[in-house]
């Protein structure tokens, strides 16, 4: 009976410490995401260019393809990232908050 008490409680104790630290690990998720999704674009964009001066239409059209998506999950990430920014210092205190109200 001791042992599962034991499990139950180390268990519950991992599920708190990683709820808490779940928030924090999301955003470093996001930036490393965004910046993930930036360079495919950057790499797909320079595929567009290189099919546009080889005269192949089919890199040509995979390359601009690309990186409109990428484009497009880089923003919704950048935008995902500013509202979480903007949610913490609205809702989280920090040094700057009662300087910004004196």
């Amino acid at each position: 009976m001791r042992t599962i008490s034991k499990v139950t409680t180390i268990a519950a104790l991992a599920t708190i410490a990683a709820t808490s630290i779940a928030p924090t690990a999301a955003l470093a998720n996001t930036q490393k995401e965004k910046n993930n999704w930036r360079n495919i674009a950057i790499a797909a964009g320079a595929l567009g260019v290189y099919g546009v001066a080889k005269h192949n239409t089919l890199m040509t059209v995979l390359g601009v393809a690309g990186a409109a998506y990428s484009a497009k999950k880089y923003e919704d990430d950048r935008k995902k990232e500013s509202q979480w920014s903007s949610w913490r210092s609205r809702y989280h205190r920090s040094g700057q908050y009662h300087a910004r109200y004196r």
